[in-house]
């Protein structure tokens, strides 16, 4: 099975991937040519170590990020970048994330393709059986940040090395 996506959609971030956040400085500036507030119907937030979690939820449920368009020539670095640090393998069992398309609602209402890494099953389930929903689906509202590099492919003790590692273009 290739890693490639059949599409290059921009991708959908809602929690340390968003402009200013610990992940996004390190993982996408000078990378994008686009930011753009948005958000997602049908998927719900929950608090977890240090980053939130989206999964698929009802339809009147709301998450709120941004919609990252990578620069010319930038989409394959951001696309491996951003699977590694969600510890997401195409085709991988396990894996904490899943990498799905969605539609994302621009503020003038307008809407794009994305896509977003939401949890797969079974952390899914335990996150709706017994995680912290995010009041309003807005991470950043909470006040919440991170101090470094955090995400399901990062431990914590290598978190440096793997910013270090992700700008060098690995």
């Amino acid at each position: 099975m290739s890693d490639r996506p059949a599409e290059r959609l921009p991708f959908f971030v809602y929690g340390t991937l968003r402009p200013g956040e610990a992940n996004h400085a390190w993982a996408l500036r000078g990378r994008t040519a686009a930011e753009r507030p948005a958000l997602i119907h049908g998927a719900l937030l929950y608090d977890g170590p240090g980053y939130p979690y989206a999964v698929q939820g009802p339809a009147d449920a709301v998450v709120h990020g941004h919609v990252i368009t990578p620069a010319e020539g930038a989409y394959d670095e951001v696309l491996a970048v951003l699977d590694r640090l969600e510890g997401y393998t195409p085709g991988a069992p396990g894996n904490d994330y899943d990498r799905v398309v969605c539609e994302a609602v621009l503020p003038d209402g307008g809407t794009v393709r994305a896509w977003v890494y939401l949890a797969a099953e079974p952390l899914a389930g335990r996150l709706r059986a017994a995680g912290t929903p995010v009041p309003g689906g807005d991470w950043l509202a909470t006040g919440r940040r991170a101090a470094g590099p955090v995400g399901p492919g990062v431990a914590a003790n290598e978190g440096r090395a793997f910013a270090a590692t992700a700008q060098e273009g690995a």
